[in-house]
């Protein structure tokens, strides 16, 4: 009995130590100690930046200016002190900080501006985040050592079924900022509509960004139901670089996603030669898998995707471009002659070694162009689907090894498949990630616990995972609200997934940290779920 005694207080005691080592910041960081005494942020405070900072200051200059409205100086011992010291590069690397704050004032240090803006954003948790005038704030003693697990934490945003628009984007942007994402992955073009201006080829969105109708209703994919009203529009380049220099003061990198050979009907309907079948004459208005894709086979298709390409290179600063690559519906090839004589000609085994084929011209493309490659899995060759055949998955081409591996589908052996192949991935496992999937199927509880690492992975190979993104596809999803109720609150679950390293994950002090968000979320009108943990039997 002693011994279960004893056993009970050594469990209490780690609880009690480990709870005195959080903070209520999500993501949890990765060293705290928490000490006596506070900080009073007054209207005498001010913030004190180098030179390098300061756009960073006047960032957090108007966080602040709800409450107070505090003046930016660039000397000083006291107050907010934002400083960059490359020499911490080594110890906090590209996004790590360190926040420091005690009687006397807040200091965060970084080695980069990136680092800067999260000890900022860690900053503003630490602080209520719903600021109202007041004649002071109050900053607990702490000291704060942090940088993310992962490089790469994404939320993924897909306007090809709905255009959410420009402001709803940024509402995004802010919201991933302050949970410390860093990737914006953007799907802009699918069969349901084609969202981005190309100069060169302006039908794409005059024609492919509208369509009459959308499927709805409860049965999903086999629904005949339809809204019965139209639905389109699309993003200037102008709004797009406005977009992108909104996420850049946000330290997030925009990906967008141009989708193929599939999904490409808005694409087709507006230009049918790119079609194999080529039948289109306008976006179709039921969602899902659809037959038609690329000729890959065209000469003209290449230098269109080239030309597509060249604009979307040209007008994001981020160095990766993600082409899809996903479902690709291989009858139309099939039942091409023309398909059929050219994988003869170059000695190719299946359609999808055609599509290898096809991927790796896209890829040398945007390799010669100093950008990288990114795919969904299918990329790879595998067959990741039942309704596949397995006979036409001999694959004999291989993949570019500068492609990012964008695992979605499939068993998480195809993980170790693909780091032990060379190839960097992202973990997006559907299974664990999808935001458009029902809380009954993934409550935050289940999010919060995937880790982008599968279990049993060589240690030797975990660089090679760059970390994890979660999917919000919007074919169920019309309207702003709809996409707000299933991307929060499991947004700040998969933030956690990418930042915080496994021995800080305590899931009973996230769900604690969480509730000052949701509060905050609230006032701030976003359409958070209320529903959102697994339901007790």
């Amino acid at each position: 009995m002693n011994k279960f005694k004893s056993l009970l207080i050594a469990m209490l005691v780690f609880q009690v130590s480990l709870f005195a080592q959080q903070v209520s910041v999500i993501p949890q960081p990765q060293k705290v100690e928490v000490s006596n005494g506070s900080f009073t942020l007054d209207a005498k405070t001010r913030i004190v930046t180098d030179k390098a900072s300061k756009s960073n200051a006047k960032f957090l200059q108007e966080i602040l200016s709800p409450a107070l409205q505090l003046k930016i100086k660039s000397k000083g011992q006291s107050g907010i002190i934002l400083q960059q010291d490359n020499q911490l590069l080594k110890e906090l690397g590209e996004e790590g900080y360190t926040l420091n704050s005690n009687s006397k004032g807040i200091i965060i240090q970084a080695a980069t501006q990136a680092g800067v803006f999260y000890g900022i954003q860690t900053l503003c948790q630490l602080l209520p985040l719903e600021l109202s005038p007041s004649s002071e704030l109050t900053v607990q003693a702490v000291s704060i050592k942090d940088r993310p697990r992962f490089s790469w934490r994404a939320y993924m945003l897909d306007e090809s079924r709905y255009f959410q628009g420009k402001a709803f984007v940024k509402k995004m942007l802010d919201q991933m900022a302050l949970l410390k994402m860093n990737v914006f992955h953007w799907h802009l073009t699918d069969d349901a509509g084609w969202r981005i201006e190309i100069k060169k080829y302006p039908k794409l969105t005059k024609v492919g960004a509208f369509r009459k109708d959308s499927q709805v209703g409860p049965k999903k994919w086999n629904s005949e139901l339809l809204a019965g009203e139209p639905h389109g529009g699309f993003y200037t380049q102008k709004e797009i670089k406005e977009i992108i220099d909104y996420a850049t003061a946000r330290n997030i990198t925009i990906v967008p996603e141009i989708e193929m050979p599939g999904h490409a009907s808005a694409a087709i309907a507006a230009y049918s030669w790119l079609g194999t079948v080529g039948k289109l004459t306008e976006v179709p208005i039921k969602f899902g898998k659809l037959p038609d894709s690329y000729n890959v086979t065209d000469p003209r298709v290449y230098q269109f995707i080239e030309d597509v390409l060249t604009e979307v290179m040209e007008l994001f600063p981020g160095k990766t471009i993600h082409i899809g690559g996903d479902e690709v519906m291989f009858d139309a090839w099939k039942e091409s002659e023309r398909v059929q004589q050219f994988m003869k000609k170059k000695g190719l085994k299946s359609p999808a070694d055609l599509q290898v084929f096809f991927t790796n011209k896209v890829s040398n493309f945007i390799d010669k162009n100093q950008h990288r490659m990114m795919g969904w899995n299918e990329i790879l060759g595998s067959n990741v689907h039942e309704w596949q055949k397995d006979s036409d998955y001999q694959v004999k081409e291989k993949l570019a090894n500068s492609a990012i591996i964008h695992l979605w589908k499939g068993s998480l052996d195809l993980v170790k498949e693909a780091v032990t192949g060379g190839y960097d991935i992202v973990n997006s496992h559907h299974v664990n990630t999808y935001l458009d999937y029902p809380y009954s199927y993934t409550p935050i509880e289940k999010a919060y616990a995937f880790d982008p690492i599968p279990e049993g992975l060589q240690k030797q190979y975990h660089a090679k995972v760059l970390g994890s993104g979660c999917q919000m596809w919007t074919e169920w999803t019309p309207t702003n609200k709809d996409v707000e109720r299933q991307t929060f609150p499991r947004l700040a679950a998969y933030a956690e997934v990418g930042w915080t390293n496994k021995d800080r994950k305590n899931y009973k002090a996230f769900r604690e940290n969480l509730n000052p968000i949701l509060k905050y979320w609230k006032t701030i009108d976003i359409n958070y779920s209320t529903n959102f943990e697994k339901k007790k039997k």
